[in-house]
């Protein structure tokens, strides 16, 4: 391909609206591609909230809201009935997919999931002998029994383990986010060339001015009154068990108990919130203990530039891009040093990595809570380690990726 500019695919099942870390880094790649003269097209399911019925059935490759999108092709689908938040694709749908794709032509598929579309994905680039990108997201290992919790999870293990050795080994380069998801390719004894590629944040959406933070506070404390005049932990991501958000909680009631004029604020939705607003009222914190649900990207945005320290307990992230939002945002960040936030942080860098113990995590909240200086110093520090994750710097590396898949 030389120099030549490439036509890429991406399959995923998982894109917007539905929120993850998998929807982050397929948006923000493609993105970055396209700013860089690529051209990609996106096929993933169809969820109902997306409102795109229009385009659902009748996709055009030149359709966009503006020249830096990717184009959306979204695949009708069903509700997952382990997830209420995930869709499956009907896999009738294969021959529509296909005649979409044919008259994009493309040099590259990138497949970024382990369902029906990832199998459209494959099956489409051996039909038209194309290379295939793999990037394994999601220890399946250690997720899916928060899915499936009725069956033996030695059995769920084993069946996550076969179902990402298929896709890696079939795939001509994988792709691994983390340090840790190459660790377990290592372990799953894969043979094709892997690649170590975290996923890159824009930092442009987190850049606001002090005068653009004030007013969203000043909104945001309209809707939730609670939070008038309150310092302010932030939790942002899906509300589930795996989140160890439970934790969390317990930690907030201790902090709240030294520092009165303290709140916590949970962005996000998941099949677990319900339970959590219920655990936050047995606790006693509930008044100062706000769940947003969902909220549009920009919000979230400007919701880590008003919070005072950004509090992530969980032992499952992935890739830890949260916490990458949180120190572009100028937020500094308390974590359990486990996995994507291990690989994102590496040590007390704009904020502090504990170990999963509740009496560690407050003590830390509290050191930047008490110091101004420290909180100040911790927040310039958070913005210059958060650039070094940026999207410009992965989208060259992925560049580079899809380049030495095609000559081999």
């Amino acid at each position: 391909m030389g120099l030549l500019k490439m036509k890429i695919v991406m399959f995923t099942d998982a894109y917007w609206p539905r929120v993850n870390g998998v929807t982050v880094s397929v948006e923000t790649f493609s993105r970055a591609l396209i700013k860089a003269g690529h051209q990609v097209v996106i096929i993933c399911s169809f969820y109902p909230e997306s409102q795109a019925i229009e385009r659902m059935s009748n996709p055009v490759m030149d359709r966009r809201d503006n020249k830096d999108d990717p184009v959306v092709i979204r695949v009708p689908s069903y509700p997952l009935p382990i997830s209420k938040e995930d869709r499956l694709a009907k896999f009738h749908k294969w021959f529509w997919v296909s005649k979409q794709l044919n008259a994009f032509d493309p040099d590259v598929i990138h497949v970024q999931t382990e369902f029906i579309i990832g199998e459209f994905g494959f099956y489409y680039a051996k039909l038209h002998n194309l290379p295939v990108v793999y990037t394994f997201h999601t220890l399946w290992e250690d997720y899916i029994a928060n899915y499936i919790p009725y069956a033996p999870e030695f059995l769920l293990r084993f069946i996550a383990r076969r179902v990402v050795k298929h896709m890696a080994r079939r795939a001509d380069a994988v792709i691994a986010p983390t340090e840790q998801i190459s660790e377990v390719l290592r372990r799953y004894k894969v043979k094709k060339p892997a690649y170590l590629l975290p996923t890159g944040i824009d930092p442009t959406l987190f850049t606001h001015t002090p005068e653009e933070t004030a007013e969203f506070r000043q909104s945001f404390e309209a809707k939730y009154p609670s939070l008038r005049g309150k310092r302010f932990l932030l939790f942002a991501g899906r509300v589930g068990k795996e989140k160890n958000i439970s934790f969390l909680l317990a930690c907030a009631a201790d902090i709240m108990n030294r520092a009165p004029d303290t709140a916590l604020v949970i962005a996000g939705n998941g099949p677990d919130l319900s339970g959590f607003i219920e655990e936050a009222e047995s606790l006693g914190i509930s008044e100062r203990c706000v769940f947003t649900g969902y909220l549009d990207r920009k919000d979230l945005a400007l919701l880590y530039a008003a919070a005072e320290v950004f509090t992530f307990p969980s032992l499952t992230e992935t890739q830890g891009l949260v916490t990458v939002e949180a120190m572009l945002s100028g937020t500094p960040v308390v974590a359990i040093g486990a996995m994507g936030t291990l690989t994102v942080m590496g040590g007390d860098n704009g904020g502090f990595m504990v170990r999963n113990d509740r009496r560690e995590f407050t003590e830390r909240v509290m050191d930047l809570l008490e110091n101004r200086d420290l909180l100040e110093r911790k927040s310039a520090e958070a913005i210059e380690h958060g650039h070094r994750w940026t999207i410009d710097r992965m989208a060259d590396k992925l560049e580079a990726i899809y380049r030495e898949t095609l000559e081999r």
